[in-house]
């Protein structure tokens, strides 16, 4: 299709914190970690307790945790990650979701040297059990900051809307939410809120969101989050990943939906969800995830990505006059690897942007095919494409103009071999070059 710039990767941006800067380890969620630089030889312990539960990093002649619960305890030491390359700068424990980690800091750069999960152990996701956590350290240790887990890379990267679909901005910065990667895959991730300078390129952290669902007690990572200000309300849409299991007997992934009134743009926050009832009808689909919704005068119209089976998996559009009564309007299930569907208003008329990944059909595989509202290709962006399957957000530079930003993500690892996958990625940004004579592409809603 014609008005759409040519994109060239103009920056790379990796934001790398083990601890939320002025956060608290109690109380909120089972995403906290505690980081100690070393000041002297000798073991370093870090621990993260509540109640009879207590997990132990220790430093010593390698890194290594021991986990005491139910009145047992067991240690735990990697044979081939516990030992460091060389005396470490700072070390950390972390809780992710089940999962603690301990990490080592050298030359600037944490490795993942040991983890265990407690699954079937410790209920890290129960609200009294929350509350009670504690943080401590012991031995030659200087700084030592306790708090919620950052992140170690950040994928999934989506504005933060309006309900018609224009970029929210809060002074010179426009905000998306973003996975947070922790030390692993599904199970260690969450939700953030970043605000992003599109003159200065630079990224800012704002907040995290965790959320409780209808259907069991606890409060989870879910991520793949589109977040919508509608009016005076905050609608957020959710992929539960934060507790999926591959193996697990009936795996599956559904689309859940908070609304509140809290400004849930900055701050560490706990919302409580529903059901977002995505349609499937006529598709074999074991599972949905990565909505995006907008409004379009009285209709709303929510894309998302249904598999027929993990992992292959396409784009489906769905519509109707409220979220709780949407009937699927099209599905492109001739694709295999193709996700992040992203509606956008371009040249006048919604499109649904998405990414096609390398695993896909021939002439459908490391792309962004451009698609109607039948889910028909009608182009595709001129742009570089990077490793894992980046999704297709763009943000105007300045609000009403012309100048494109195309914000993803890649593949690149970070953490160690131990860690494996789920770090991804940088995130990746393109500015979009205009032609002089190139129309108006009008990105975005009527606002």
């Amino acid at each position: 299709m014609t008005g759409l710039p040519r994109f060239e990767t103009v920056a790379r941006l990796r934001p790398v914190d083990l601890v939320v800067p002025g956060s608290e380890v109690a109380g909120v969620a089972p995403y906290v970690a505690v980081q100690a630089e070393v000041a002297g030889t000798g073991p370093v312990t870090l621990e993260l307790t509540s109640g009879d539960t207590r997990l132990v990093g220790t430093y010593d002649d390698g890194l290594a945790l021991a986990v005491t619960a139910g009145g047992r305890t067991t240690r735990h030491r990697s044979r081939r990650a516990a030992r460091p390359e060389g005396p470490l700068e700072a070390v950390a424990l972390t809780l992710t979701g089940t999962h603690a980690t301990v990490l080592g800091r050298e030359r600037g750069v944490w490795t993942a040297r040991g983890r265990v999960d407690l699954g079937g152990r410790v209920d890290t996701r129960d609200d009294t059990w929350l509350a009670g956590l504690r943080a401590g350290t012991d031995g030659p240790v200087g700084e030592v900051r306790a708090g919620g887990f950052g992140q170690l890379g950040l994928r999934d990267l989506r504005l933060v809307t309006h309900a018609d679909g224009t970029a929210y901005r809060d002074g010179a910065e426009a905000l998306l939410t973003a996975t947070s990667a922790g030390p692993g895959f599904f199970d260690t991730a969450h939700t953030s809120v970043w605000g992003l300078d599109p003159e200065r390129l630079v990224l800012r952290h704002r907040g995290d969101l965790f959320f409780r669902r209808h259907d069991r007690p606890g409060v989870f990572g879910d991520h793949a989050t589109h977040l919508v200000r509608d009016g005076d309300t905050w609608l957020v849409a959710t992929s539960t990943w934060g507790d999926f299991d591959r193996a697990a007997r009936g795996a599956t992934v559904g689309v859940t939906l908070a609304e509140t009134t809290t400004d849930v743009t900055r701050g560490r926050h706990v919302l409580d969800t529903r059901p977002l009832a995505l349609p499937t009808t006529g598709l074999r689909s074991a599972g949905v995830w990565d909505p995006h919704l907008v409004r379009d005068g009285d209709t709303w119209l929510v894309a998302y990505v249904s598999a027929r089976r993990f992992f292959v998996f396409h784009p489906v559009l769905a519509g109707g006059p409220d979220l709780d009564t949407l009937t699927l309007r099209a599905a492109a299930d001739r694709r295999r690897a193709t996700e992040g569907p992203t509606l956008a208003r371009l040249g006048g008329r919604w499109h649904l942007l998405a990414s096609d990944g390398r695993e896909g059909r021939s002439g459908q595989r490391a792309r962004y095919p451009v698609l109607d509202l039948d889910l028909r290709e009608v182009g595709t962006l001129d742009a570089p494409y990077h490793s894992n399957i980046p999704w297709p957000t763009l943000l105007p530079v300045r609000e009403g103009g012309d100048e494109l930003l195309l914000v993803g993500f890649d593949g690149t690892r970070y953490g160690g071999p131990l860690i494996g996958y789920g770090t991804h990625g940088d995130v990746v940004v393109a500015r979009g070059l205009l032609p002089d004579d190139a129309p108006t592409t009008g990105v975005g809603g009527a606002r």
